[in-house]
């Protein structure tokens, strides 16, 4: 793969092999890069530890093009005088 810039700050990101693929990161932190050939090998290396892990742990759900992001979820209030206050 070549080399990619951060989107971010423009930094070279580092590229390293995990697994069976690869992973390009920010130096700086900014985030990571992965193909998506890479990042479902990740998923599915998971969802097989999980299944030997045992029954406490719950498999990752695979992304779908059909799915919808979760409804937007109003933060908690601080405080019940918070609650007199809010909408």
């Amino acid at each position: 793969m070549d080399s990619l810039s951060c989107p971010v700050c423009g930094t070279e990101m580092d590229s390293r092999s995990l697994g069976d693929g690869e992973i390009n990161s920010c130096p700086d932190g900014h985030g990571v890069f992965l193909r998506r050939a890479d990042l479902d090998n990740l998923v599915d290396a998971e969802n097989d530890w999980h299944r030997h892990a045992g029954h406490q742990t719950m498999p990752m759900p695979r992304i779908t093009a059909d799915m919808t992001a979760p409804p937007a979820v109003k933060p908690p209030a601080r405080a019940w005088v918070e609650t007199l206050f809010s909408a």
